[in-house]
């Protein structure tokens, strides 16, 4: 079973970063590998991604955000128990964001899912400030 986590802190206010990360259709310009993310009905999403061997998949997630708690969940259906979340805290001006992830298809420390963290956190950040 894998088990996955990453922080970075992102110079944008937590409310403006969580209307941010929180909108699907912006998942693509911050999660590694995804390249579009399609709101359906309730809490789905119609997903695309790219693996790291090249191949496309798409699938069908959930996603979730709860602007109370600041905190985003998202998972799919199928054999690899895959969900995630991201959490804001508050960081000075800015906010803390943590990545978690978990999945039964690989064991803790895969490297390719931990570069995929990584991506993730580097990629919100950049998106995020370079928006203002």
């Amino acid at each position: 079973m894998g088990d996955f986590s990453g922080t970075t802190s992102v110079s944008v206010p937590i409310d403006t970063l969580f209307a941010y990360l929180s909108d699907v259709d912006n998942l693509p310009r911050y999660f590694a590998r995804m390249t579009s993310a399609v709101p359906a009905e309730g809490e789905r999403v119609m997903t695309t991604a790219r693996m790291p061997d090249g191949t496309e998949v798409q699938g069908e997630a959930w996603f979730r955000a709860d602007r109370a708690t600041r905190r985003i969940e998202w998972g799919s259906e199928g054999p690899s128990a895959y969900a995630g979340h991201l959490q804001l805290t508050p960081d000075g001006q800015g906010s803390e964001v943590e990545v978690g992830l978990h999945t039964t298809r690989v064991p803790d420390g895969d490297r390719e899912v931990s570069d995929g963290i990584r991506e993730t956190l580097a990629a919100i950040k950049a998106q995020a400030e370079s928006r203002g």
